[in-house]
């Protein structure tokens, strides 16, 4: 149920962003009186799930979803409608207008991408407000780090002061504040004295390469929430509400830690020290042979922090949209930058559908869902503007190309341009997929 919750949000969230999208093309279009012949979500090869004509532009659902197009006349496009281009030109056609309407018409789908991203940045704002964890109450109990992070020269129990010099106001960003930077140190208290981190060779290759993007979190106190049916430490006594400190005497009171002590007594009789109220109860438990209590600890940051909260009115959130829909464009040409560095090698994490529906949760959670779909418009706005023909940034090259000397490419270059661009395209998409295929059977 859970993959199909990922896949239901992945195809509205796409269908969404292509016909806002496409919408931008259209009206622009219809604004300089071009002819729109087609606007369709999903693409339809060989028929269509249903179809209507309006005002001389058939609209249509296609069935298969992935993305959408409008068709715009005299337009050398994904159609490659070579026959309408050896007709002469018509005043209501793409290929007729001034430079700088066709230069509108090709934007118009990367700026109401943008305009979407500010707008369901807007909306969030003002409804659910701005929550966040400080790095300074973070460090209440120090951070936990999986075996990456401590290859870098991160322990247990540090706390983290900055990352190149600078403090980082929100401790859950501070992992993509390491990759997107490619920052190279870090300052921690560790032991109440200060220490410089100087990150090894290669580390930031590891960490794009990394599973999860979460190799620093917060470090919590090992408390029992609930229990699985066939729970060992149940069986022992143990209650909900329990503070779990020790296993055979050995200190583990953070949850990280004693999660990774468990792991070496498999099949083994071991004593969990628990502390209930004021009292100190010993409980004699046998593990099982993956060496797991059966204890789901309670991991609500509320419980444990005080988070940062603030709230917004419509007024209030309108410039805060624009600002983070403007920080969310920083960020992610910091992520294409990472492609082509010859150290990072970012190139062999590029992902596709099935790494772009991952990233939706299991649940269906409306602020996850218009947070991921913000950041997935914006997504959809730089790459599509990327002078690769094929894309609009193609035809907006062209057509600055054309501004510029003042001499229009000919047909058949655009032709040939889109053929390349469409195979660029393609190659990326079987790259991206390719991956996705090679990560699923590595596990």
């Amino acid at each position: 149920m859970d993959i199909v919750i990922k896949i239901l949000q992945l195809i509205l969230s796409l269908s969404i962003l292509v016909i806002v999208h496409e919408f931008g093309h259209f009206i622009a279009a219809k604004a300089f009186k071009t002819r729109v012949e087609k606007f369709y979500l999903f693409f339809n090869p060989w028929f269509s799930i249903f179809k209507f004509n309006y005002k001389g532009t058939e609209y249509g659902l296609g069935w298969l979803p992935l993305g959408g197009y409008v068709k715009i006349a005299g337009m050398i496009d994904e159609s490659m409608d070579k026959e309408q281009m050896k007709k002469p030109p018509q005043p209501w056609e793409f290929r007729s207008k001034p430079a700088w309407q066709r230069l509108i018409i090709m934007l118009g789908g990367v700026f109401m991408n943008v305009v979407l991203a500010i707008v369901i940045y807007i909306g969030i704002l003002s409804y659910y407000g701005e929550e966040y964890l400080p790095t300074s109450e973070a460090n209440k109990y120090g951070i936990s780090v999986d075996s990456l992070a401590q290859e870098m020269g991160f322990h247990n129990g540090d706390k983290i002061i900055s990352i190149d010099g600078e403090y980082v106001e929100d401790f859950q960003k501070i992992p993509m504040n390491i990759i997107l930077n490619e920052a190279k140190s870090a300052q921690v208290i560790r032991n109440g004295q200060t220490i410089d981190i100087v990150f090894p060779e290669g580390s930031l290759y590891k960490l794009v390469q990394h599973k999860s993007p979460v190799f620093i979190s917060v470090r919590l106190p090992f408390i029992a929430r609930s229990f699985t049916k066939e729970s060992a430490a149940k069986e022992a006594g143990m209650q909900a509400g329990d503070t779990i400190i020790a296993i055979n005497g050995v200190e583990k009171r953070f949850f990280g830690e004693f999660r990774e002590e468990v792991q070496k007594h498999k099949n083994q009789d071991v004593v969990i020290t628990v502390k209930r109220e004021n009292e100190l109860i010993e409980l004699p438990i046998h593990l099982d042979e993956n060496g797991l209590l059966g204890v789901y600890p309670k991991n609500d940051l509320n419980e444990f922090f005080t988070l940062n909260k603030k709230d917004y009115n419509v007024v209030q959130a309108i410039p805060a949209g624009f600002n983070r829909t403007w920080v969310g464009i920083g960020n992610y040409l910091k992520q294409l930058k990472l492609l082509f560095s010859p150290e990072v090698k970012a190139y062999e994490s590029v992902g596709g559908f099935i790494t772009i529906g991952s990233i939706f949760p299991a649940q269906w959670h409306w602020e996850s869902f218009w947070r991921l779909t913000a950041f997935l418009s914006i997504m959809l706005a730089i790459i599509n503007v990327l002078p690769i023909p094929a894309l609009d940034g193609g035809h907006v090259l062209f057509l600055l190309y054309e501004i510029i000397a003042r001499r229009k490419p000919s047909d058949k270059f655009l032709e040939y341009a889109q053929i390349v661009g469409m195979i660029i395209l393609f190659s990326l998409l079987i790259l991206a997929n390719g991956n996705d295929i090679i990560k699923l059977f590595r596990g």
